[in-house]
């Protein structure tokens, strides 16, 4: 990882700017679920992490709760995590189908993973001061992912809130609309795909499958020649 990252990641942990989300981090983490309980949470705002070399990356909304908040990974440590692993590991995109802990040895191949929001929001619902005051963070990751070709959104609420980032950036005059699988190109060379979410709501239902999603990555591959 380049300095630069390095700098940003050690800036986003050490971040408060958002009392309601500070407050909400210190009560999930001592208010621990039943089978975590004898657990040290990070309870931090979360980085994203991966490859510095990345040409795609997979974005979510937020850290989960009891997931990337107890671990200190994004889509780490949750149902939902579970299945993008599987799934980024039979793309051959992970070196491994599981992501536990920081210290794991997962490693990922030209892919970089982070969530617009760095604190988990109650109801995994932010406010737009909350979003606005992370927004820079997310400026500078991409800033930083010089060969960055390639954006996946995970569920609509990261879709809408990476489309009205960009909105901000460039005069976008084509209609985006949310479509799984759907491949839209952005003013600055980027290729923006739609996801649902892989949430056990969405797998359970069918919405999501294994199949889906990994076909999903590798036709992001071969356009990013992963």
């Amino acid at each position: 990882m380049n300095i630069k990252l390095k700098n940003l990641n050690k800036t986003i942990v050490k971040c408060k700017k958002c009392p309601r989300l500070v407050k909400f981090i210190k009560k999930v983490s001592t208010e621990k679920r039943k089978q975590n309980i004898d657990e040290n949470y990070w309870g931090k705002p979360v980085t994203g992490f991966g490859d510095i070399n990345a040409k795609l990356l997979i974005l979510g909304l937020a850290p989960a709760a009891h997931g990337g908040t107890r671990t200190g990974r994004a889509f780490t440590g949750d149902k939902s995590g579970e299945f993008l692993f599987k799934c980024l590991y039979k793309a051959k995109i992970a070196n491994q189908p599981t992501s536990l802990n920081l210290k794991d040895g997962l490693k990922l191949n030209s892919t970089y993973i982070t969530n617009i929001l760095k604190c988990v929001p109650p109801g995994d619902k932010p406010n737009n001061t909350e979003l606005n005051n992370c927004s820079k963070y997310f400026d500078s990751e991409i800033s930083n992912l010089k060969k960055l070709k390639i954006i996946i959104t995970l569920g609509k609420v990261a879709f809408d809130n990476c489309l009205k980032f960009y909105k901000k950036k460039y005069t976008i005059d084509k209609k985006i609309n949310f479509k799984h699988g759907k491949f839209y190109k952005l003013p600055n060379n980027i290729t923006l795909i739609p996801s649902y979410h892989p949430s056990p709501r969405n797998v359970n239902t069918k919405l999501i499958s294994q199949k889906m999603m990994i076909s999903l990555f590798n036709k992001a591959k071969k356009i990013s020649t992963i």
